[in-house]
């Protein structure tokens, strides 16, 4: 890690302040636009990546940036992420048809990506100011509290994932609430146990997965490969040890 990751988190509160707070709950249908169908981008979800990209590039020059919007003004950005170098993967808005709802399950996430690997990550909840800061081989933290996730056993796990998978009948709770950043912070701090993802973006998954990993988790693509933070076709699932990966994955249809 060549940075310091408060002031990465002081960059990304910044950003949360200035460009997101003040137009949650008061979007116009104007500030809100679908970009594919079914995918809604908002002013906030805009504003906020043109100021963390520029603070984040001011903080570490020479970094590549790939984020969402960016993306999906041009697409051939992805291709830094299986380059050599530095770049910051970020999601401004992660949960925007919540955030456009005036839903607040909603949150802001940053990873550093080093050569093809996740060295840092970063997620921030807005409304409740909770910050999770992961960096490689130094644990998952909240402020001073450093983050376990704890095992139990599967018809006690709790998890999210598609109500429609076989392993919904076999846990005690699943279910999605449209948030891959509240997602991963319920993961490491107890309000959740597992997480099945499809259609990875890197962007929504590149500092989670960092993230639960610091937190003594075990997260694999289901064809147990590991993750790694570029576009990938395949799913993925999270547990709190190998022993329960392995039998959350044997119900994975």
């Amino acid at each position: 890690m060549t940075i310091d990751p408060a002031r990465v988190a002081d960059i990304i509160r910044y950003a949360a302040q200035a460009e997101i707070l003040p137009r949650f709950q008061h979007l116009s249908a104007a500030q809100i636009h679908e970009k594919k169908p079914g995918q809604l981008v908002t002013e906030a979800d805009i504003e906020a990546e043109k100021v963390l990209a520029r603070r984040l590039c001011e903080l570490l020059p020479g970094a590549a940036v790939v984020g969402e919007e960016g993306v999906e003004a041009n697409p051939g950005v992805l291709a830094v992420l299986d380059q050599p170098g530095k770049v910051w993967v970020i999601d401004p808005v992660d949960g925007t048809a919540n955030f456009a709802k005036g839903n607040p399950r909603f949150g802001v996430i940053v990873a550093l990506v080093e050569d093809g690997k996740t060295t840092g990550g970063w997620i921030f909840d807005p409304l409740s100011d909770r910050m999770v800061i992961a960096l490689v081989g130094e644990g998952a933290w909240i402020g001073p509290r450093r983050l376990e996730v704890a095992d139990t056993e599967l018809g006690r796990m709790r998890g999210s994932a598609c109500r429609r998978t076989a392993m919904a009948s076999r846990v005690a709770k699943a279910g999605r609430k449209g948030s891959a950043a509240h997602d991963y912070i319920d993961l490491v701090t107890g309000e959740l146990e597992f997480a099945h993802f499809t259609h990875l973006m890197p962007w929504d998954h590149a500092a989670g997965v960092l993230i639960h990993a610091e937190a003594g988790g075990h997260g694999r693509l289901i064809s147990d490969r590991p993750y790694r933070p570029t576009m990938c076709d395949n799913a993925l699932l999270l547990a709190p040890s190998a022993s329960s990966w392995r039998a959350l994955r044997a119900l994975v249809e």
